[in-house]
C-alpha cells in the first residue's frame, strides 16, 4: 500500500495571480468547450503563445467524447486572444489509429516554435513531436512507440544533440500499477530518439508516492536548468474530489535544478511541493480537484518567473516567482 503523505502547503516564494483566479477557462473559448488546461506557454516572435488541452463532452461518469488542442495569443501573458479554432485535432493527425490529441508542450529552439503533445491510439498511448514556424501549418516529426507522454524539449542543443525529458509508462515491469519516473533521451535530428536514461525515479521526490513526471520544458539560468515538473500522491480514504465517483490522487508541483552541461545530474531540488493545491479553484472546484499541473515555464528579462499550471483538470492558472528564489530554493534540497 502506498505510503500516506500530509497536507502540503505551497512555498512561499510563490504568488498566484489575482489570488488563483484562472487565467483561461471554458468561458474564454470560441467554440464548444469543458475543461481548459496543461497549456505550454512560451515566447515566440514577439508575443506570448498558449496551446492548451480542451476536453468537452463529458459523459457524466469519467470520460469526455472529444478532446482537442487550442490555440491563444497574449502580449503580456495574462489577457489572452483564443483562436476561433482549434490549432491541432485528431483529424489533423490524418492517422486513422489515432483516437485523441492532448497535452502540448512549447519550445523555441533556433528560431522554430516546437510542439510536444500525446495522443491516444488504438494501439497505445503515443508521444509527440512537431514543428512549426508561424502556428498555421504544422509538421509532425516523430511519434514514441507506446507508451509514453509528458514529453519536454530542452531549449538549445547540449552537447551537440537535441534533449527530451519524458515519462514511459512500464506498468508491467514496475509491478502493474502506477510507478511512473521521469527519463531522459537525445537525439541529432528530433526525429530518432536514443541513449534513454532515468533521470529521477518516484522514490527520490519525498511528497510523492505514486508517479512523477516532467512539467514545464526546462529554462536555461546561470545556476543550471530549472526545471518543473508534477509529483502525485495517492491515499485510499479520499473521497469523490470531482465530477466522478472517487478521485484520490493529488498533484502538485515540483522544481529541480539540472546541470548545465550534462543535465541528466540533478544538482538540486526543493524538498517539499513548490506549488500545492490550495484555492478554491484547485481543491473546492472542478473535474478532478487537488491538481496542479505546471505546463508553462517563462523566464522575463527582469527576473520575474511566470509559472503556467492547470488546475483541478478544468482551467489554466499563474503565478509568478522571482528567479533567484526559485533556484535558492533548489539549493536548499540535496542532489541526486
Amino acid at each position: 500500500m502506498a505510503k500516506m503523505l500530509p497536507e502540503y502547503k505551497s512555498s512561499e516564494v510563490i504568488t498566484r495571480y489575482n489570488g488563483g483566479e484562472p487565467i483561461l477557462s471554458k468561458k474564454d473559448i470560441p467554440y464548444e468547450a469543458e475543461c481548459i488546461f496543461n497549456a505550454g506557454v512560451t515566447k515566440y516572435q514577439g508575443k506570448y503563445v498558449m496551446v492548451f488541452r480542451n476536453d468537452y463532452r463529458f459523459d457524466g461518469r469519467g470520460a469526455f467524447g472529444k478532446c482537442v488542442i487550442g490555440i491563444a495569443f497574449s502580449q503580456d501573458g495574462i489577457r489572452w486572444e483564443v483562436q476561433d479554432k482549434p490549432f491541432l485535432t485528431v483529424e489533423d493527425m490524418g492517422d486513422p489509429d489515432v483516437t485523441r490529441v492532448y497535452d502540448p508542450r512549447l519550445t523555441v529552439i533556433e528560431d522554430r516554435c516546437y510542439l510536444c503533445f500525446a495522443v491516444d491510439t488504438r494501439h497505445g498511448l503515443r508521444g509527440g513531436i512537431a514543428v512549426t514556424e508561424d502556428f498555421q501549418k504544422i509538421e509532425v516529426l516523430s511519434l514514441t512507440v507506446p507508451d509514453n507522454r509528458n514529453m519536454v524539449l530542452f531549449p538549445e542543443k547540449i552537447g551537440g544533440r537535441y534533449m527530451r525529458l519524458e515519462r514511459p509508462f512500464p506498468v508491467y515491469s514496475r509491478g502493474g500499477t502506477d510507478r511512473f519516473d521521469i527519463w531522459m533521451s537525445a537525439s541529432p535530428d528530433m526525429k530518432y530518439w536514443g541513449e534513454s536514461r532515468l533521470l529521477m525515479g518516484v522514490e527520490h521526490v519525498p511528497y510523492a508516492n505514486d508517479k512523477i513526471g516532467p512539467g514545464a520544458p526546462p529554462v536555461k539560468t546561470d545556476a543550471g536548468w530549472l526545471t518543473l515538473f508534477h509529483a502525485v500522491d495517492i491515499d485510499r480514504t479520499r473521497g469523490k474530489n470531482g465530477w466522478e465517483a472517487r478521485w484520490q490522487k493529488r498533484y502538485c508541483g515540483g522544481i529541480m535544478l539540472l546541470d548545465l552541461e550534462d543535465p541528466s545530474k540533478i544538482i538540486g531540488m526543493y524538498q517539499e511541493p513548490l506549488i500545492a493545491p490550495e484555492t478554491a479553484y484547485e481543491v473546492e472546484e472542478g473535474f478532478r480537484t487537488n491538481v496542479i499541473f505546471p505546463g508553462g515555464l517563462i523566464l522575463e528579462e527582469d527576473g520575474t518567473v511566470k509559472i503556467y499550471y492547470g488546475a483541478s483538470d478544468t482551467v489554466e492558472c499563474l503565478a509568478t516567482a522571482r528567479v533567484e528564489d526559485l533556484i535558492g530554493l533548489c539549493r536548499q534540497g540535496r542532489t541526486l
